[in-house]
């Protein structure tokens, strides 16, 4: 039985960085870069203000101050998106807006607050002139052309996943489409004569299939592309004739069939259809997890996970290897969740040598986590995923992690600042 680390490395080492497609800038969001992205602009392109205020000769301000402030003229104003086509000479000023370029023969802004704007505006006695309170430097509240960004620069390199902060730089560079490695093709099969599809009329001994739903909205988490197929039921032909029609997938993922019962005969169509690498591994929940490769009528060899039918099986074994191997085909790194350092508030107890997932709620007081159990940690219980926040481990060569302990927890969700 491999341990979880040798499973995935066996699972990664079948999957490579997708192809590349050009996407538009909005909808490239959780995807890399496939290229490096050099500007051909200044960002920004021209010398602009900071503040709402005055643009003028830092020079002409010397001394200035509130009991003997320096009278400038005002000859003109400007705002975002126009241009002053004068220069300032000495003794001058031009009212200006944030954003707006500095006028020729400008060098600092000084801000409405350090003038005697307010107080000429409410004596009614607002003229062309304007007296200036505090002295400036050069370059005082003045944004240089290209302080963000330089024509030429190297600004997103290659592999670099896209945030809302990097769309927002890309959007600066004037692109509205960008080459980004694409999202995978994931095809969804859950297996099962019990099942029905949500929505149908529930009838005696059937039960709503609620895995292809979760591991699909799992799999759409991470970027994937999903698509849910029929229902295969308990037999051969049901599955095969299923399978036979996903050659557009890069990915399949099966819940049930890979366990030691009569009727988990994924393992079956699997052996005719492509091969197994490895069936069971030393975790629980999610213990029988079969992967391999399945092989459909035209020749495309497709990874498939073939995960546990209980539905917390199927989510926890997706969490480690599913979702792994999505982010290695969209080109991302490697990466877990997140874990932090816990206090058990229950016991964790392994009673056959297995790296234990127990589902818990992690709160957090006064900088410090506590973790305690959703409940009863039988696999059929999907509700003892849904209240968990986090997977609280206890390693393989341990019988029991004792109330008080300190855990790792794999973080599925953060906590909120709570009292406990």
């Amino acid at each position: 039985m491999l341990s979880v680390e040798e499973a995935l490395d066996r699972i990664l080492a079948r999957f490579d960085v997708l192809s590349s497609e050009t996407v538009g800038i909005l909808d490239s969001l959780g995807q890399v870069l496939s290229e490096d992205i050099f500007s051909s602009i200044n960002v920004p392109p021209v010398d602009n203000s900071a503040m709402d205020g005055y643009a003028l000769k830092s020079k002409d301000t010397a001394g200035s101050s509130k009991q003997n402030p320096v009278v400038l003229k005002v000859c003109g104003s400007v705002s975002a998106g126009e241009s002053f086509t004068n220069s300032i000479a000495s003794g001058q000023a031009v009212r200006i807006m944030t954003g707006a370029p500095i006028p020729d023969g400008a060098n600092a802004v000084i801000p409405f607050e350090e003038t005697d704007e307010e107080s000429r505006l409410q004596s009614n006695s607002f003229t062309d002139e304007i007296g200036v309170f505090t002295q400036v430097e050069a370059g005082s509240d003045v944004r240089p052309a290209g302080q963000d960004i330089k024509n030429g620069q190297l600004v997103l390199k290659s592999g670099k996943e896209l945030r809302p902060a990097e769309i927002g730089v890309l959007a600066s560079l004037g692109l509205s489409e960008i080459s980004v490695t694409r999202k995978p093709k994931v095809a969804i099969l859950s297996t099962g004569n019990e099942l029905i599809k949500p929505g149908s009329e529930i009838t005696p001994n059937k039960i709503y299939d609620s895995n292809s739903y979760s591991v699909s909205s799992a799999a759409l988490k991470c970027g994937a592309i999903t698509k849910i197929l029929e229902i295969g039921k308990d037999n051969f032909d049901s599955l095969t004739s299923i399978l036979d029609s996903i050659d557009d997938f890069d990915f399949l993922i099966t819940s049930a069939g890979v366990s030691k019962g009569d009727y988990d005969i994924v393992k079956d169509v699997l052996k005719n259809h492509g091969q197994i690498d490895f069936w069971s591994v030393r975790m629980r929940p999610a213990k029988p997890l079969a992967f391999g490769t399945f092989v459909t009528q035209k020749g495309k060899s497709i990874p498939h996970l073939g995960l546990p039918g209980n539905p917390v099986s199927a989510l926890v074994a997706f969490e480690q290897f599913g979702r792994p191997s999505i982010r290695k085909m969209m080109g991302k790194s490697f990466k877990l969740r997140p874990s932090i350092r816990a206090v058990l508030e229950d016991p964790i107890y392994n009673g056959d040598g297995r790296r234990v997932f127990a589902r818990v709620i992690v709160t957090k007081k006064d900088q410090h986590y506590k973790a305690k159990l959703t409940g009863h940690q039988n696999s059929n219980l999907l509700t003892s995923m849904a209240y968990a926040n986090g997977l609280a481990i206890c390693p393989e060569n341990e019988k029991i992690k004792k109330a008080g302990e300190t855990v790792e927890v794999q973080m599925i969700d953060w906590p909120e600042e709570t009292t406990l």
